[in-house]
C-alpha cells in the first residue's frame, strides 16, 4: 500500500464515478456498480460495502461483488471500537486475516480464500457512517493516490447514503401525515 505502486484510478474514472455518485436514482444500483467497479479496477477477489446501525452496534452489507452468499451470511459483524476503519475513521488494512485479532470469522475467510482485506471508512461529514471492505486471495496493493482518491469518492457516497435515509423518513411522514384524519390537519 505505498505510494511506489501503480496507481489504478485515473482523473475519467474518478470524475466517472463522481458523477455517478451525484447523479444516480437508485441508491442500491448505484453501491453495486461501485463494488463491482472496485473490484474489477483493482483486480481483487471481491468488496462488500457495509452501513453502519447504531443501534444494533453492527454493520449491515447492502452491496457485494466477488464473495460468495455463504461468506456474507457468516454471521453478525460486530463493531471493533478501537481499531476498525469506523473507530479510527481511516483506511485500515489487514494484511493476514488469518492471524489478525481484529478479525471476526477467520475460518470462514479461509475458506472464502480471502487472505488479505482493506476497510475504508464511509463518511458523511466528521461522521463514519459504513465501510467499503475491499477482500483478495493475496496481500491487496492500493497506491497513496488510489487510496485518497477512494477515501474523496467514499465521503461523496456518505452524503448519498445520508441524504437517502433522509428521504425515506421524509416519505415515512408524509405518507403518515396523509394517513391521517382530515379534521386533525385543519
Amino acid at each position: 500500500m505505498t505510494s511506489a505502486l501503480e496507481r489504478k484510478f485515473d482523473l475519467e474514472q474518478f470524475r466517472s464515478i463522481s458523477h455517478a455518485i451525484s447523479t444516480y436514482d437508485d441508491p442500491k444500483l448505484l453501491l453495486a456498480h461501485i463494488t463491482e467497479g472496485i473490484a474489477r479496477t483493482f483486480n481483487i477477489k471481491g468488496c462488500c460495502t457495509l452501513v453502519l446501525d447504531e443501534k444494533e452496534h453492527q454493520l449491515f452489507m447492502v452491496s457485494s461483488y466477488g464473495i460468495s452468499q455463504e461468506y456474507l451470511e457468516k454471521g453478525p459483524i460486530f463493531i471493533d471500537e478501537k481499531d476498525s476503519a469506523l473507530a479510527k475513521g481511516e483506511p485500515v488494512f489487514i494484511k493476514d486475516i488469518q492471524s489478525d485479532p481484529r478479525v471476526q470469522y477467520p475460518k470462514e475467510a479461509a475458506k472464502e480464500n480471502i487472505v488479505s482485506m482493506l476497510s475504508i471508512p464511509i463518511k458523511f461529514r466528521q461522521t463514519v457512517t459504513g465501510v467499503v471492505r475491499m477482500y483478495h486471495n493475496e496481500e491487496i496493493a492500493v497506491s497513496g493516490q488510489d487510496m485518497e482518491s477512494l477515501s474523496v469518492l467514499f465521503e461523496h457516497l456518505g452524503i448519498v447514503i445520508e441524504n437517502n435515509g433522509l428521504k425515506n423518513v421524509i416519505d415515512q411522514v408524509q405518507v403518515a401525515m396523509n394517513n391521517l384524519p382530515h379534521r386533525l390537519l385543519c
